[in-house]
């Protein structure tokens, strides 16, 4: 089946799968096995090599659904994120990095590249020469995250694929916080494609994963270090991935809707000082995001009022769960400064616009006057208790 010509709710249910020649089961077979046969075979094929059945197969999927040529699975977002970039950094070289990136690839990046001699630098901003100026005679990669984590602030892809063609660079984006359907950085010249799998492409807070698409030349550069490293992820996972892509554009769809109506219900309540959409027309980026995204993600972050207790807000949600990770079919609330970026220290934490009461929001499939009620039934507890204060 042609990936170009069908919808994406078809890629998803149907690109990659393995037909069931012997019973004709209508899903894909999973294939247990650690160990194949050697002699006589196309394929010599081994779990860590990326190149099982189920392994070989997803990877196909997740290649259609980003418009690549060739997509790997790995064990984990950071998996995926730290064998992508040591792929193309060795020792000598340098990495321009965009400055507002999740906190587990800043970490890494900070603690692990100096070990290996490959000098970074972050950008001062998002523009053109915020980037331009942060590149070197030995820079050999621009890191990207769009939407960011947890700003929701946006980069310009088209800008960020024509600055590296332009000095002969490799463009990496984590498209996590997007998913391959709301955007697909493929198509304005990005380079390699970054998800952590656990978040959209699992959906249901029951998968942890990572995967990488690109073209068959840069995959093979990935592949090489990724057998090496041994980041491959078992094939009940892999097949359970599978089977949670299926629903990918349904969910994140109903999960676009949803967030847009938070973003906007949050925007106008008084007790709210601040919104971080791109959805919203407020958002300074809202323009390149209407150019480049199909939908504006589930994602969202705001702050409070500096009369209310964020942890004491959190506390009062009845259905919103305070939990870690995001992007599964329930909604979902936690602090970054004490979560995805406590890795980084208050003063990075500050230079990034991450404030100690930010919330990151994300906005499941529930029914929108069910959320928007255990909202405020919080805001109510809040306020009142802050009343009997003073």
């Amino acid at each position: 089946m042609k990936s170009k010509k069908i919808g994406v709710n078809t890629i998803c249910t149907h690109v990659g799968e393995i037909k069931d020649e012997q019973f004709k089961g209508a899903i894909s077979p999973l294939y247990m096995s650690s160990s194949y046969a050697y002699e006589n075979v196309d394929i010599k094929r081994y779990p860590r090599y990326f190149n099982t059945p189920n392994q070989e197969a997803l990877g196909k999927k997740i290649a259609a659904l980003e418009h690549c040529e060739a997509g790997m699975i790995f064990g984990s977002g950071m998996a995926a994120v730290s064998t992508a970039l040591l792929a193309f950094l060795q020792s000598g070289d340098h990495v321009v990095v965009q400055k507002t990136i999740y906190g587990g690839a800043y970490n890494f990046m900070v603690e692990e590249f100096p070990k290996y001699n490959i000098e970074f630098d972050f950008t001062d901003g998002f523009s053109e020469a915020d980037f331009a100026s942060k590149i070197k005679p030995n820079t050999k990669v621009i890191y990207v995250e769009t939407p960011s984590n947890p700003l929701m602030l946006i980069t310009d892809l088209e800008m960020i694929s024509k600055l590296a063609k332009k000095h002969q660079l490799v463009s990496m984006i984590d498209n996590t916080f997007a998913s391959p359907i709301n955007q697909n950085p493929a198509d304005f010249g990005i380079d390699i494609i970054i998800h952590s799998a656990t978040k959209y492409m699992g959906g249901h807070s029951d998968i942890c994963a990572g995967t990488v698409a690109a073209s068959k030349e840069h995959m093979d550069k990935i592949w090489n270090l990724g057998k090496n490293l041994g980041g491959s992820l078992s094939d009940y996972t892999v097949w359970l991935l599978e089977r949670s892509i299926k629903t990918m554009g349904i969910r994140v769809k109903a999960q676009n809707r949803n967030a847009k109506k938070m973003a906007k219900w949050l925007d106008e309540h008084p007790l709210v000082s601040k919104v971080y959409y791109p959805g919203l027309k407020s958002h300074p980026d809202y323009k390149i995001a209407r150019r480049q995204m199909y939908g504006f993600t589930g994602m969202l972050s705001f702050e409070l009022v500096p009369s209310i207790n964020p942890q004491a807000f959190m506390e009062k949600l009845l259905m919103i769960k305070q939990s870690m990770s995001l992007a599964g079919v329930e909604s979902t609330i936690l602090s970054p400064s004490k979560t995805s970026h406590a890795l980084l220290s208050a003063e990075e934490r500050k230079r990034q616009g991450i404030a100690e009461g930010l919330l990151r929001f994300s906005v499941g499939i529930e029914d929108k006057h069910d959320l928007i009620a255990d909202l405020e039934q919080a805001f109510e507890a809040v306020a009142k208790k802050q009343i009997q204060k003073v």
